[in-house]
């Protein structure tokens, strides 16, 4: 189950995620924004949540959907985290990272990037996690990054699986070359691409596709579509690549760009259960191993999540979500 930063307060999300592992979902992740797609939403700082989180719950996985490579974190800084993380909570941690959004970067300085540069920012950012996870010292200055005698001085056994979020083919073949998966918005027109893409770039048939979906439970349509609306702050394409970083300017151009009708075509929207399994299954023919199943019932979050684990995962058992 996905829970989000941006609606729900901290301590709020922990009571979700307790909810979600007795509730049967196969693990949780959190956003990790610095601010939210509208203007009065929420902006937890995910890494402590984490924290909290595995201390809250037993043995359910925990990570980011997704972590990004901007001016927020130098890689060293993420790569320290996830040794952290996994140290305290062994064999429960992943790493989902993308390019970001101006959203998140722009406001602490951030000059944003082209989507090319964004796409090679992230490709230099994973390399240097995944050679400080190796326990390498690292002296290079790189087109983004500088690193001077850096190395992890606590590492874990295990290096935490790491999900690359990609919405077009070149950041797929990154999440190919770097990662242990591929995260996605699915599309049944643009994602075949994408999931040939990253497996080309690995030279085999393995690794983890992740979709991500959007959901909203309520005792009826009307409050379940009205509990989310909001949600349209996240939909236009240019939010992902463009300097779109006011959050009240970004609700306003999401409701101008997308009709209910389209939003609740892109989203899980509505009050019966067997709606819910029916969106769910046609994202798994599309190919997904695992879908991120991400809460956003602003109407009743926990009573969405008492209804799913009642109703609409034991209709998914063989799919991880």
């Amino acid at each position: 189950m996905g829970v989000s930063q941006e609606e729900f307060p901290p301590e709020d999300l922990l009571r979700q995620a307790v909810a979600a592992e007795k509730a049967g979902f196969d693990g949780i992740s959190s956003s990790d924004h610095l601010q939210p797609w509208w203007q009065g939403g929420e902006s937890g700082h995910t890494w402590p949540w984490l924290g909290a989180a595995g201390q809250a719950t037993s043995i359910i996985p925990l990570g980011t959907g997704v972590t990004s490579t901007g001016a927020r974190y130098h890689p060293a800084l993420i790569a320290q985290a996830w040794m952290t993380l996994e140290r305290l909570f062994p064999g429960r941690m992943f790493l989902g990272i993308g390019s970001g959004e101006a959203l998140n970067e722009v406001p602490v300085g951030d000059d944003w990037p082209s989507p090319g540069d964004q796409v090679a920012r992230m490709e230099e950012a994973l390399s240097i996690i995944r050679r400080l996870w190796d326990g390498e010292t690292l002296s290079e200055q790189g087109r983004f990054y500088t690193t001077r005698d850096t190395r992890l001085h606590t590492l874990a056994e295990r290096r935490p699986p790491i999900w690359v979020s990609a919405f077009g083919p070149k950041a797929a073949e990154v999440a190919g070359r770097h990662g242990d998966g591929f995260w996605t918005l699915p599309d049944p027109e643009s994602t075949p691409e994408l999931i040939e893409a990253f497996r080309s770039a690995r030279g085999d048939d393995g690794g983890e596709i992740v979709f991500q979906a959007l959901f909203s439970w309520a005792e009826s349509d009307e409050a379940a579509l009205e509990a989310a609306r909001k949600w349209k702050g996240a939909q236009p394409d240019d939010h992902y690549t463009a300097d779109w970083h006011e959050p009240r300017k970004m609700y306003e151009h999401g409701e101008q760009e997308m009709s209910d009708e389209e939003f609740m075509e892109n989203a899980i929207v509505g009050s019966d259960p067997e709606h819910h399994v029916e969106r769910i299954r046609e994202l798994e023919k599309l190919g997904a191993t695992v879908i991120v199943l991400q809460n956003n019932s602003g109407a009743d979050p926990l009573k969405a999540i008492e209804v799913y684990g009642e109703r609409v995962l034991p209709a998914l058992r063989g799919v991880r979500v």
